[in-house]
């Protein structure tokens, strides 16, 4: 799937990880790729495993990205992405990408988007309590995500994120164009009509769905 010569991105989270170590491997064996990462935790991975990275004043274009997902709708393969808080740098990656592949555990392919996880959305820090005001008239119950440690999340960015629970989406394209009209907000975590492809790892194999 990955060859020598192309731009690859790089995605962000668990299953993404593996991903990038893979990449490392074949890069040591002899393939030759460049990498433009998801985040800054992608990035530190990929440049200590010896990947070459580049940026989109380079290569504006990127021929395949391998990412993760927090829920995958059977069928449309459309998403729910952003639980490892790097939504908007993955967004613009898979935007500018011929392929999109995600790589998943059986848990994350679901009937449909909403009813296992929140909707990751992410809002300028100024006003975020408006934004989320405007985004509970929505339907949404939104959540300042926090750190570990109790402080506010940042996003690489500097934004924050809410996490909005809407339940079962019956309208996941509808829902995606009424979030991003909210004023204050950065980018949501639906990624409608953008995978290509999802690997999704079962107890008798791996999956392959294609849209």
């Amino acid at each position: 799937m990955v060859e020598d010569g192309m731009v690859v991105g790089l995605g962000t989270g668990s299953t993404a990880a593996f991903a990038i170590q893979g990449l490392i491997e074949r890069v040591r064996g002899g393939l030759k790729i460049v990498g433009i990462p998801t985040s800054e935790r992608s990035a530190k991975q990929a440049r200590e495993g010896g990947i070459e990275l580049t940026d989109f004043a380079h290569h504006t274009k990127v021929d395949l990205t391998i990412d993760g997902a927090d829920e995958i709708a059977r069928g449309s393969l459309d998403l729910i992405k952003g639980l490892g808080g790097a939504l908007l740098r993955e967004k613009i990656v898979a935007a500018a990408s011929a392929r999109l592949v995600i790589v998943a555990d059986e848990p994350k392919l679901v009937p449909g988007l909403g009813a296992t996880v929140p909707v990751p959305v992410e809002v300028v820090g100024f006003g975020w309590e408006t934004t989320a005001s405007r985004l509970a008239q929505l339907g949404a119950r939104p959540v300042l995500r926090k750190s570990p440690d109790g402080a506010v999340f940042r996003t690489d960015g500097g934004n924050l994120i809410l996490d909005c629970h809407f339940g079962a989406i019956s309208d996941p394209a509808k829902l995606e164009q009424e979030l991003s009209m909210v004023v204050g907000v950065v980018e949501t975590g639906l990624f409608i009509g953008m995978a290509t492809t999802a690997l999704v790892a079962t107890p008798g194999g791996i999956l392959r769905f294609d849209r």
